[in-house]
């Protein structure tokens, strides 16, 4: 199995790492619900300058994300 690599992800890129078994539409949502579910998260991932508008996570705020969630 390849190991998980700390790079730029689309959301729904990185979404169906943790969830590769349903559709992309679902991965996304499902990933931003339990980003949602951490309010540290939430708060780090918004001081990092996401924002809904953005389609992308930078290698900082996935580092964050699997910090949060572990890796996918």
């Amino acid at each position: 199995m390849d190991t998980f690599q700390i790079r730029s992800y689309g959301i729904g890129e990185l979404a169906r790492c943790y969830a590769p078994n349903i559709t992309a539409g679902a991965a996304r949502r499902k990933l931003m619900y339990w980003i949602s579910l951490q309010p540290a998260l939430v708060d780090a991932l918004h001081a990092s300058g996401f924002s809904q508008k953005v389609r992308s996570f930078t290698p900082a705020q996935v580092r964050l994300i699997v910090k949060a969630l572990g890796e996918p």
